[in-house]
This record gives structure tokens, C-alpha cells and sequence, in this order.
């Protein structure tokens, strides 16, 4: 296999990195070679504030909705609890039982989003792709609606019924799309074609469920489609801890592979990356990510859209820069949507999936008016 390249993002400010145009050794000489490693060193310190800078805004959001609710704590008795100074065990169970399992899993559900969304963007080649492009979300749906009409998988702690079934079915979205993509090529053609059979066929099976469920079953399932935090629990902090934690080791060991794949199919090729190969294993993260997040809080859109283009048009293309922001971009967006959903009507929780997808239109709208789309 080829070396590994330094640095394969495009240019950016007029700037090429180390490696390119300007350090080819023939049209520019030392001086454009020296330019060329001090426009690098710039670019990769103005990307590491970045970094910096997103992660103390994920910081200021966390704290800001842990304090947030309808129970009157402040920001002092909330880190007071935390740090075990407050004695009182009405507010140390809305702490650690409630809040803090809903803004942890913000953090998680929204990064995980958004590193799936920021692979399917790259393995698709299409800015608009987003976790649920492939129907991840309408199979883990259908789950869910099939365990609240009839009680699969029957675990015995029924409040693991729907996010067991939402998983299940979710992997089973994923594999038959990889079953059918390995025969019919892994073209992101082929994968779209795939993922917009497979979204319609789970669709209209969670629309027959709805169709068969009573008046109270119809509820809970509306309830669970609108993503809501109400249900967040330490188990679904876990799982999707774990989730995120080892999809995150694998992905980063990928980055300089799908910086390349970014380029295109051929430049890829070029540098001994099998584009085939590396779109499947990309699609298998993305797919293990979104099943675990929407499992747990139900179907919350566009964090998965949005956070990888906000990151994009601030550190480019480069992976080792843009899977990190993209994830600290969606942990943010998710946190601010909570605080929303949490004080937009006193004494109602709005489910987040709600603020999302008003976020989410605005965005498209603004890329739409700025002719990005």
C-alpha cells in the first residue's frame, strides 16, 4: 500500500498544504515550499481553536441544561449536587435520575447523529445526505411501533420493549441493504437507490401498525416519533456511550482514507483505497450509530444534516479536523434544541425532536437563499 499522505484536504485561502501544488518540488522552489509549511501551520492552528472553541461551547451548553426545569434548581445547588454537597433527596434524584441521563444522552445522541451524518455525506458524495438517508430511521420506527401495539420482543422489563425493537429492526435495515449493495455494487448511487426502497417499505408497515393500534397506543407511539428526552435512562446513556466510544476508535483510524474518498473515487483509487470497501465499512458505522441513538429518544432529525455542514464550512474537508467538529456541532445543536423544548411552554417539555426539525428547515432554508443547495 502507498504512503500514507500528510494531508489530502483541498485548499483552502488560497493555501496549499504540504504535499501539493506548492511543495511539488519543481514550480515553486524552497520559497514556495517554506510558504507552503507556514500556511499548513496556520491552517492547522486556526482549526485546532476551532476544536477548542466548539468543545467550550458543548461545555457551556451542558451546564446551561443541566440547570434548566421546572423544579426551580439553580446553577449553584445543580453543581452542588454533582459535587455531593446538597443533602436534599428530592433534588439529588432530579439530578442524577432525571436530568442529568437527558443531557448526557443530548451530548451522545447528538454526536453520534452527527459523525453518521458527516459519513454518509462522504460515502454518498451528497451534501444532503443525512443517518436517515438509507431508511435506518423508518426501520428503527417501525420497531418501535410494533413493540407498543404488540409487545415485542417481550423482554420482561417492559421499558426496554421499544428500543430493543427499534435495534433490532434497524440492524436488519442495514444488513439487507449490505446484502443487496455487495451484488448490486457499492456505488452511492446503488446505496441511495437501496436506502429509498427501504424507507418506503418501512414506512408504509409503521403507517399499517398505526392503522391497527388503539387510541392509547396511537399515543404512545406519536410520543415516541417526535424524539423525546423523557425516557432517557442511564442503561440508554450506556449503550450509546459504548456505541459512540468504539465506532469513534475505528473512524478515526479511517479519516486520512475518507478525507481521500471526499475527493472522489478516483483520487482515492489512486492512493490504494479500496472505495468499495471502505464505503461499506463507513455505512456500517453510520448505520450502528443512528439504530443505537434513535433506539433510545425516538427519531430526531437534521442534527444529522446540519452539524457536519457547519463544521465543513469552518475547518474543510479533512476528517481529523471535521469528525470531531461535526460531532461537538451536533452535541451543541441537541443541547440548545433540550433548553428550547424545555422553556419555549412553562411547565411542558416539548418534545426535542420537534425543535430540531424547525432548526433543521430554517438551515435548509438559509443554504437554500445563499444557492448552496
Amino acid at each position: 500500500m502507498p504512503p500514507r499522505p500528510r494531508e489530502l484536504s483541498r485548499p483552502r485561502d488560497g493555501v496549499w498544504p504540504v504535499g501539493g501544488p506548492a511543495d511539488d518540488g519543481e514550480s515553486g522552489g524552497a520559497g514556495a515550499s517554506a510558504a507552503g509549511r507556514e500556511g499548513y501551520a496556520r491552517l492547522t492552528r486556526r482549526r485546532a481553536v476551532t476544536l477548542a472553541l466548539l468543545a467550550a461551547a458543548t461545555l457551556a451548553a451542558f451546564v446551561v441544561d443541566l440547570s434548566v426545569g421546572s423544579s426551580g434548581l439553580t446553577l449553584r445547588q445543580t453543581v452542588s449536587i454533582l459535587l455531593g454537597d446538597d443533602s436534599s433527596g428530592t433534588n439529588t434524584a432530579i439530578v442524577w435520575g432525571i436530568r442529568l441521563p437527558a443531557t448526557l444522552t443530548c451530548v451522545l445522541v447528538g454526536a453520534s447523529l452527527a459523525l453518521a451524518g458527516d459519513h454518509m455525506q462522504t460515502i454518498l458524495n451528497n451534501p444532503l445526505a443525512s443517518p436517515y438517508t438509507l431508511g435506518i430511521s423508518s426501520a428503527a420506527s417501525f420497531g418501535a411501533c410494533l413493540s407498543v401495539v404488540t409487545g415485542f420482543p417481550f423482554s420482561p422489563l417492559p421499558g426496554l420493549n421499544a428500543p430493543l425493537s427499534a435495534l433490532a429492526f434497524s440492524l436488519v435495515a442495514a444488513l439487507a441493504i449490505l446484502a443487496a449493495s455487495r451484488s448490486k455494487g457499492t456505488e452511492s448511487r446503488t446505496l441511495i437507490l437501496l436506502g429509498i426502497m427501504v424507507d418506503f417499505l418501512f414506512t408504509a408497515l409503521q403507517a399499517l401498525v398505526q392503522y391497527m393500534a388503539t387510541q392509547n397506543q396511537l399515543a404512545e407511539i406519536m410520543h415516541w416519533m417526535f424524539g423525546s428526552l423523557s425516557k432517557a435512562s442511564w442503561p440508554g446513556v450506556v449503550a450509546t456511550a459504548a456505541t459512540f466510544a468504539v465506532v469513534g476508535a475505528i473512524s478515526a483510524r479511517l479519516n486520512w482514507r475518507l478525507t481521500a474518498l471526499s475527493l472522489g473515487d478516483d483520487r482515492a483509487r489512486s492512493l490504494g483505497i479500496d472505495a468499495g470497501r471502505l464505503r461499506i465499512g463507513a455505512f456500517l458505522m453510520s448505520a450502528a450509530l443512528t439504530a443505537v441513538a434513535v433506539s433510545f429518544v425516538g427519531a430526531i432529525g437534521f442534527v444529522g444534516l446540519v452539524a457536519p455542514h457547519l463544521a465543513r464550512g469552518l475547518v474543510g474537508e479533512d476528517q481529523r479536523f471535521l469528525a470531531p467538529s461535526a460531532c461537538l456541532f451536533g452535541s451543541v445543536l441537541l443541547l440548545c434544541s433540550s433548553v428550547i423544548a424545555k422553556v419555549v411552554a412553562p411547565g411542558v417539555i416539548v418534545p426535542v425532536g420537534i425543535v430540531t426539525d424547525i432548526l433543521g428547515v430554517l438551515f435548509l432554508g438559509a443554504l437554500i437563499a445563499r444557492g448552496r443547495v
